[in-house]
């Protein structure tokens, strides 16, 4: 039989289901080579020569290929559609060469997973695409040469920074550089004037200001609130009528089938999922059949799919619902390469209740199959009314807007969600005549500022980085997710904010390789790998001419010193970190001892702090991402009972309290840090004396009498009971808990280690080698046991009817299966006959034991500087 060869096991069932026993398909469980993380692996003396491995963990599905191969030579390759599904089939075809000599090697595509798609894909194989192979090579020495020369540079010159990518990088200036937009904002205040209007009839509607002394009203015109209760004053000494009623037909048309970016952005939105998990569960239904490939930047839909959806609307909306010719969409993204169709269901008449699949999936396939459906539905029709109200004298004027839904189309299935308020354009008005008067009810004024950029979402990081052409839709998950695993952007309320490192790291690149961080250079080099996947470059040239000009940018950092670097930072971003103050003094001026200089300061965990160059004497420090004056040095509380100051200070990870100043006899006197949640600025004594007093006793448990305990530890606020550990909810509960409390807290807390050993439902007895042999219940129900042989018992077999002979084969035939059989317990009491070697052994096990640990440290650092 042919052997079929997929990325994953999910993937290998469905294939397999409609192939059928004519094929062996199996899983290589994603790429079975890579790059070894060390120096040396992309030769760039060798022209760019890639030494390639294969990873320990596809070892035995790479042997599971070449033992099925040994039967039918017949190779062919169904990985995914794309650039990295053609790189996995090249891996496999490399790594498998030896099995390969009379083998025939085909390579089939298919972008859903249906056996209409699968069948027609076996009919018409083709060989490797080589380009497509070649881009992705080009694009993984490019990430290489980046994060095995980059990183250590960062690792030297910019203590606590982990690594820099390619397009990492550059997806983490994107976020700094909106970061630094928010800080540099300043807020605008402007006001509006609304009143609220009725008709003879006493219906009521609302209209705004837009003209004001005979002018037309602009945003800023009302800069303030008594400029506005000047303009309610003039509508309100004035009477007003409706000067003209337009009523206008106005549509809007559907947006188009998902691609991967658009398909994170409304999974983010509605579902509240992140890319990753997004993904994943795409891939799911991919793998299952039921959507077609979801990493595309296309949005076009194969024609069969569009008179499927066209049907399927037909079927459940009627005929009025289906427009009179298909709707065609093209992609308006930088460098978009749609080579793959749109994110669609592969059957349109599978509704998302049909679906026996994870809640998770069901959503989103639910997402999916609503947004295809109408992308190819009829237009909303809508009639807007616009209704101009004035005085006689054409002093002021008024504006109401409304708009009543004719008929709902596309949106009947499917409304894109957005951030955005639609204002009073989607209001229903009451039934307004021209030439009516307009009775005023109340005329009042709103105040409103200027709002700054938000913050990145995921989501919105995405759409940013595709419209920048920055990344392809199989790496923006990975690229989202890496920037947050090295702590250079945390999420908060799904908001990436950038952490001080992160902000360090990219002011130390924009500073000193600006080019590899330009967003306009790594979009060029994107259009230049899609160019080598078209074969209209070389990618060894592309290769060539980057290294040249890197190289020349990394030799030009290596004499930089770390004090240079610093200076050189703290200088970039003197706008932000000092920003100028409001009585025109100078920004960098110490405010606690207001002699020495504020500068730039790196702590040991890798952040980032404003501190006095007059250290020690003065300690004022503040975060470099906060407002100045935030976060002040030294100040004394008060004294404790025995006359002792208590200070509060802050240090290079934030606020804390201390007991004391340090002495010869006392060099590190009592501190206490001010617990996540807490105000450093409303700290006072009282406060002070009970995190310093920490850990509070709350008594004797009433069972042992060992005293029961609660403090905040480095995971949070906690009770103790002997070694027993329990968290609290809320740090102040630390100060009020009592015992009753307590007690039921460290109850619910599970007991570490493992549980209690079940009680046998039956004992049959001694096994021929030794050990009991007992029937027992486990979480997937009753097994045989004996020694560390656990064996399932048959479902028509039950517990109360098993044997002894009935339990040694099954013994037999589990020990034989895995590869296990213990040693009889008997054994265990036999004199050791080579206890003279003992000693040689433990030396040789010592030995041993420290000789990997620093090829391992030396692999995970290189692993760290490769990944990016």
């Amino acid at each position: 039989m042919p052997v079929v060869v997929v990325e994953s096991p999910a993937k290998a069932k469905t294939i397999n289901k409609y192939l059928g026993d004519d094929y062996t398909v199996l899983a290589s469980f994603g790429h079975v080579r890579d790059l070894p993380p060390k120096d040396g692996s992309v030769d760039t003396d060798a022209d760019f020569a890639m030494k390639w491995e294969v990873a320990s963990a596809s070892k035995k599905h790479v042997k599971a290929i070449k033992d099925a191969l040994a039967s039918d030579p017949n190779l062919i390759l169904a990985t995914d559609p794309d650039r990295e599904g053609e790189a996995i089939s090249w891996h496999l075809r490399e790594a498998l060469a030896s099995s390969l000599k009379k083998a025939q090697v085909s390579r089939v595509t298919f972008n859903a997973i249906t056996k209409n798609a699968v069948t027609e894909a076996m009919a018409n194989p083709r060989e490797i695409d080589q380009p497509l192979v070649d881009a992705y090579l080009a694009r993984r020495a490019l990430d290489y040469l980046v994060g095995f020369n980059l990183s250590p540079v960062l690792w030297r010159k910019l203590p606590g920074a982990k690594s820099a990518g390619r397009v990492q990088s550059v997806a983490l200036r994107i976020i700094v550089d909106r970061e630094m937009e928010i800080e540099a904002f300043r807020a605008r205040e402007y006001w509006s004037v609304h009143a609220t209007l009725a008709t003879p009839k006493g219906d009521e509607y609302r209209a705004q200001l837009v003209t004001y002394a005979g002018k037309k009203l602009e945003r800023y015109d009302l800069a303030n609130e008594e400029a506005a209760r000047l303009a309610v004053k003039a509508v309100e000494s004035r009477d007003l009528k409706v000067t003209s009623v337009a009523s206008k037909p106005a549509s809007r048309n559907p947006w188009p089938p998902f691609m991967t970016s658009t398909l994170q952005q409304e999974a983010s939105r509605k579902l509240g999922l992140g890319a990753r998990a997004c993904m994943s569960a795409a891939q799911r239904l991919y793998e299952a059949g039921y959507i077609t490939y979801m990493r595309t930047d296309g949005i076009d839909m194969a024609p069969e799919a569009v008179m499927a959806a066209r049907d399927a609307i037909k079927a459940r909306f009627g005929a009025d619902y289906v427009p009179k010719s298909p709707r065609m969409y093209k992609n308006k993204a930088k460098n978009a390469q749609e080579a793959h169709e749109c994110i669609r269901p592969t059957d349109m008449m599978l509704s998302p209740d049909k679906l026996n699949v994870e809640p998770e999936q069901r959503k989103l396939y639910d997402l999916i199959w609503k947004r295809t459906l109408a992308s190819q539905m009829e237009a909303a029709r809508m009639e807007r009314t616009t209704v101009e109200i004035g005085s006689a004298d054409g002093q002021v004027g008024l504006r109401a807007t409304g708009q009543v839904m004719l008929f709902d189309g596309f949106l009947r299935v499917y409304d894109q969600g957005t951030d955005d308020d639609e204002g009073e354009d989607s209001a229903r008005l009451p039934q307004i005549a021209q030439g009516e008067p307009a009775a005023k009810r109340a005329v009042v004024p709103e105040q409103h500022f200027t709002q700054p950029p938000p913050r990145y979402t995921e989501a919105t990081l995405v759409k940013r980085m595709e419209e920048l052409g920055i990344g392809r839709p199989s790496t923006y998950a990975s690229i989202v997710t890496t920037i947050q695993d090295r702590e250079y952007v945390r999420k908060d309320k799904n908001r990436l904010i950038p952490e001080d490192k992160g902000r360090l790291v990219t002011a130390f690149l924009v500073k000193y390789f600006p080019r590899y961080v330009s967003y306009d250079f790594t979009a060029d080099l994107e259009g230049e790998l899609d160019d080598i996947s078209s074969g209209e470059r070389e990618y060894r040239e592309v290769l060539r001419r980057f290294w040249r000009d890197f190289t020349a940018a990394l030799e030009g950092t290596s004499e930089l010193r770390i004090t240079e670097v610093l200076e050189a930072i703290d200088e970039a971003l003197a706008p932000h970190l000092y920003p100028a103050r409001a009585d025109g003094g100078d920004p960098r001026e110490c405010p606690l001892c207001g002699k020495g200089r504020l500068n730039l300061k790196t702590a040991r965990s890798g952040g980032a702090f404003i501190g006095c160059n007059n250290y020690p004497e003065c300690r004022y420090t503040r975060p470099i991402s906060g407002a100045e004056g935030e976060a002040v040095g030294d100040t004394v509380l008060g004294l404790d009972p025995e006359g002792i100051e208590i200070s509060l200070k802050t240090g290079r990870f934030g606020p804390y309290v201390q007991r004391g100043e340090a002495t010869a006899e006392q060099p590190k006197p009592p501190r206490a840090s001010i617990p996540k949640g807490w105000d450093a600025a409303s700290m006072d004594l009282e406060k002070a004396l009970m995190l310093l007093n920490l850990p509070r006793e709350i008594g004797p448990h009433p069972e042992d009498g060992v005293m029961i305990e609660a403090g905040i530890g480095r995971y949070g606020p906690y009770v103790k009971h002997g070694p027993r550990y329990a968290n609290l909810p809320e740090v102040d509960e630390v100060f009020t808990i009592g015992m009753n409390r307590a007690v039921e807290v460290l109850a619910a807390k599970p007991q570490r280690g493992r549980a209690a050993p079940a009680a046998a439902l039956a004992e049959l007895g001694e096994h021929p080698e030794g050990g009991p042999v007992q029937v027992l219940n486990g979480r997937f129900g009753p097994y045989v046991k004996w020694g560390k042989v656990n064996a399932t018992l048959p479902r028509d077999m039950t517990p109360e009817s098993v044997t002894m002979e009935q339990a040694l084969e099954l013994i037999a035939a589990k020990a034989s299966k895995g590869g296990k059989k213990p040693a009889p317990k008997k054994a265990a009491k036999e004199p050791a006959k080579t206890a003279a070697k003992k000693p040689a052994a433990k030396k040789t096990a010592k030995t041993a034991e420290k000789a990997p640990a620093k090829t391992t440290t030396r692999k995970a650092a290189a692993r760290k500087a490769a990944e990016g």
